[in-house]
């Protein structure tokens, strides 16, 4: 039966005052609600609890579920949405344990695929394959809604495969589910894949050239996304969103293209994107890592009435990065001043900014202040940093103290920051106690192997060096050589370490003999201390 117009009004207010997260309004519909006896019905009860949770209220939410005395499963459904969409990490469990144990509802078609989108915020793979356990057993298992869903769930976990089997069984694929998985593919290192899909989709808007592009700037394929842009641009794609613009300006900060990144900020700022608060913490954080740190304090400036914790904390770890500790500090100050609370980040940029210029006793103060003014636990991350805060300024003891006491187990990062510092102040001592414990670990990294076999070198033990090359040889670990941009005119050259592009090889070989004589003619002596190989004096000379 059809509520009176006036209390069917009452329910058109509830669902647009939670779609605009007006809690003030919510409370004020509550109450009216309440005074007038309409609080019994269970239409009104899953329109308030709904509107509570789309406002981000989620304690008053709770509250008036538990004071229906028989939730239905629209009420369970309205809860577990909001807590999908929460950051309470895993706080959607118990509600759904509750519907299915307690009540002893059976999970529809929408709660299956929210809680599958709350495995995929998490993400969980684990609680991801036990909800598509549900779902099989379920009389809905050939939704496609929850199949999109699962797609999207395997994807963010990492699990390319599981994904691609839930997504070729998808009967009527909408651009849904083929967004999903081009955007899995991308995301998870497997841009060929990505691609070879997106280019069998139907019909491809913004959307999939942005999970494409996006996806591939995640997992370091900058390059490849930056070329998929410009392809979008000739085909003539309607820009009318600015993540995808984002995306590509991350790219060019990760391989560090200056020149390219200032002509996509023209591009932004002439589509009409200039005051985007996402763009301008883009813009900031590529300056910065272009090394144009002017560049990055202009746009930050141009951010005024548009900065938000995060504007900040690029600023300051943009500063931190290029050793200007001082002004990184005075930001901060003026960030706290502004009544905004700094992050997790924030510190790790604040304690890694002292550690440059050697402010011990700064950065202890700003890690104590984490938990005690700001209620963040510190994380594996800042330990490392203090770490490394310490090794800087040679208390290499206090740092081995610190590692083997701190509440969080040390990783391979945590061991490798402290074992550096021990080579670089010369302590063979505590530099060889911290390889012991280091090796144990079973590192990953091959820089971590290079540290590794440097350390033993420098204390003489060339078999345990051995070992290490052997045992490197044995895993087919190789590092990955450094490389650089050079930018000549409107062309870009990409020099790897160890190796000479052929067309310009007589030049550089002839040009570094030329600066060796010119060197020694003014002094200069060979320093072989650095060359860690077990070779006589004229070869490490060379």
């Amino acid at each position: 039966m059809r509520p009176p117009a006036a209390a069917h009004d009452l329910v058109s207010l509830l669902r647009s005052a939670g779609g605009c997260h007006c809690a003030p309004v919510v409370h004020h519909l509550h109450a009216h609600i309440l005074k007038v006896g309409l609080h019994h019905s269970p239409s009104f009860s899953s329109s308030l609890l709904s509107a509570y949770a789309k406002s981000d209220f989620l304690p008053d939410a709770h509250q008036l579920f538990d004071e229906t005395p028989h939730p239905d499963i629209f009420l369970y459904s309205s809860l577990l949405a909001a807590h999908a969409r929460s950051d309470s990490t895993y706080s959607f469990l118990p509600i759904f344990r509750r519907m299915i144990s307690v009540d002893h509802f059976i999970p529809d078609d929408f709660v299956l695929a929210t809680v599958v989108n709350a495995c995929a915020r998490v993400p969980t793979l684990r609680l991801g394959r036990q909800a598509h356990a549900h779902f099989l057993l379920s009389s809905f298992s050939t939704d496609d809604v929850v199949k999109s869903s699962l797609v999207d769930m395997y994807s963010k976990c990492g699990a390319a495969d599981d994904a691609r089997k839930v997504f070729d069984s998808i009967e009527s694929k909408n651009s849904v589910c083929w967004t999903a998985m081009i955007s899995g593919y991308a995301s998870n290192g497997r841009g060929a894949e990505a691609l070879a899909l997106f280019r069998r989709m139907p019909v491809a808007g913004l959307v999939a050239w942005t999970a494409l592009i996006s996806g591939l700037v995640r997992s370091g394929n900058g390059l490849l996304a930056l070329s998929l842009f410009v392809e979008m641009r000739k085909k003539g794609t309607t820009i009318d969103d600015a993540f995808v613009l984002s995306s590509v300006v991350g790219a060019s900060a990760d391989i560090a293209m200056l020149a390219l990144g200032k002509q996509l900020h023209s591009l932004c700022i002439s589509l009409g994107y200039e005051s985007n608060p996402m763009l301008g913490n883009a813009f900031v954080d590529m300056y910065a890592k272009c090394s144009d740190i002017a560049s990055s304090r202009k746009a930050f400036d141009k951010m005024l009435k548009t900065r938000c914790v995060i504007s900040w904390t690029t600023m300051i770890v943009g500063e931190a990065q290029h050793g200007r500790a001082e002004q990184a500090l005075d930001l901060f100050d003026q960030m706290v001043n502004s009544g905004l609370k700094p992050n997790e980040v924030t510190f790790t940029g604040l304690i890694h900014a002292c550690s440059h210029i050697g402010l011990v006793q700064k950065g202890r103060q700003l890690f104590d202040s984490m938990l005690q003014d700001y209620g963040i636990e510190p994380s594996l991350q800042h330990y490392t940093c203090l770490l490394d805060l310490l090794s800087r300024s040679g208390r290499l003891s206090e740092a081995e103290s610190l590692i083997r006491t701190m509440p969080h187990e040390p990783d391979e990062a945590a061991w490798a920051a402290l074992l550096s510092a021990c080579n670089k102040h010369g302590d063979i001592q505590i530099g060889l106690h911290v390889a012991d414990s280091l090796l144990r670990l079973n590192p990953q990294f091959p820089s971590t192997y290079i540290l590794l076999s440097n350390t033993y070198a420098l204390a003489g033990k060339w078999t345990i060096v051995g070992t290490i090359r052997r045992l490197m040889d044995d895993m087919e670990i190789k590092k990955e050589p450094g490389y650089s941009w050079i930018e000549l005119g409107k062309e870009s050259c990409l020099f790897r370490a160890g190796e000479v592009p052929d067309h310009m090889r007589e030049n550089i070989l002839g040009m570094l003999k030329e600066l060796m004589r010119e060197m020694k003619k003014r002094g200069y002596v060979p320093d072989t201390s650095s060359v860690l190989h077990d070779l006589e004096d004229d070869e490490k000379e060379q």
